[in-house]
């Protein structure tokens, strides 16, 4: 079974230069073409697309150093949030300054291959630490992709055989702060608070003023967090066949006192890594609705459970009609698992596992 899948890949530090002079014309080409869309909506009434733009940009890639596909990726990607947005003007793509946006230069398919063992790109040769065998694979679409130290990656998009996943059965998951996720069958994923753990360290730099080493701080637990998350999430995804995640929101919650936990606990990441490893497994991944799945007893489904604020520091309690004694956040998974079985945990229950 054939999947598409986005490789990355670091670029070597010696081809920096290079990538911000590109950057930089991509970024005149992006603030160029946002005046024009909005110019063109204030004095015709009209939004431009793609193909309207590519006149207008025709030529400017030998002038700029860029290939003449990028100016047609930007233009492209421009509409493209222009109406994900629904405005007439985007903000200004920055290359100095404080604020300056991290640099970005997109690849159409064809416009990047292999050659020589390294990613040949514009006439240039770009040298990458190949950590997937580059060599096996037919480039797609792509970027050039810098993040907040000024280290650039290449990512590109392509084919690969996928296995079916062997996994049997079905696991619902209850994110929260105390374990980040918690399974239906009692597995976990500890809340590590990697941010926690480093403030001390990142108040230390940031009152001396290194910026450096506050950025390396800020990537390190970036880094810590993913790759805690991806061994969770192929544990799962290689052990079931369907997988059930709770609907909470992230972004309601981070308006609350419990903004810098939430944040920390990195739910949304979680859920997408998830979402799309099942697709590549061929597995089903579902979200459901995960109202009173804390307060409603998995065994028999009365609402006897603790609720409220007060009710967050109950973590075991005893059903008053059954008396099976809980776990909360077990309890809580083993009702989203038949919420995403199409049961009413309120109204039939699950089997005690």
């Amino acid at each position: 079974m054939k999947q598409t899948k986005t490789l990355k890949v670091r670029v070597k530090d010696k081809h920096a230069a290079e990538l911000n002079r590109m950057a930089r014309g991509v970024n005149f080409v992006w603030n160029y073409l946002n005046e024009l869309s909005s110019r063109a909506m204030r004095e015709k009434g009209l939004f431009l697309s793609a193909y309207d733009m590519h006149p207008y940009t025709q030529g400017a890639g030998k002038a700029l150093g860029l290939h003449s596909q990028t100016l047609q990726c930007v233009a492209a990607e421009y509409v493209t949030r222009r109406k994900q947005f629904k405005k007439t003007r985007l903000q200004w793509r920055k290359s100095r300054g404080v604020r300056r946006s991290l640099g970005w230069v997109p690849v159409n398919t064809g416009a990047a291959k292999w050659k020589n063992g390294q990613v040949f790109h514009n006439g240039s040769h770009f040298t990458v630490w190949d950590s997937y065998g580059l060599s096996k694979y037919k480039f797609r679409a792509g970027s050039f992709s810098e993040d907040s130290r000024g280290r650039w990656y290449f990512n590109v998009a392509v084919e690969v055989d996928v296995q079916p996943s062997a996994g049997q059965g079905a696991v619902g998951i209850d994110l929260g702060l105390k374990d980040v996720a918690t399974c239906s069958d009692g597995g976990k994923l500890e809340n590590s608070r990697f941010y926690r753990r480093m403030e001390d360290k990142l108040a230390t730099a940031q009152r001396a003023g290194n910026k450096r080493r506050v950025k390396a701080i800020h990537a390190k637990i970036k880094n810590r967090r993913k790759d805690a998350q991806h061994k969770f999430s192929r544990k799962l995804v290689s052990q079931y066949g369907e997988i059930v995640v709770g609907d909470v929101s992230s972004t309601k919650l981070a308006k609350t006192k419990m903004a810098k936990s939430v944040y920390d606990a990195g739910w949304s990441q979680l859920k997408t890594m998830l979402a799309y490893k099942c697709a590549h497994a061929g597995i089903v991944f579902k979200v459901v609705r995960e109202t009173n799945t804390t307060r409603a007893c998995s065994s028999c489904g009365s609402l006897s459970g603790p609720q409220g604020v007060n009710g967050l520091r109950v973590r075991d309690w005893e059903c008053g009609e059954c008396g099976v004694l809980h776990d909360r956040d077990v309890n809580a998974a083993r009702n989203i698992l038949s919420l995403g079985a199409g049961r009413c945990p309120q109204e039939v229950g699950i089997p005690v596992l």
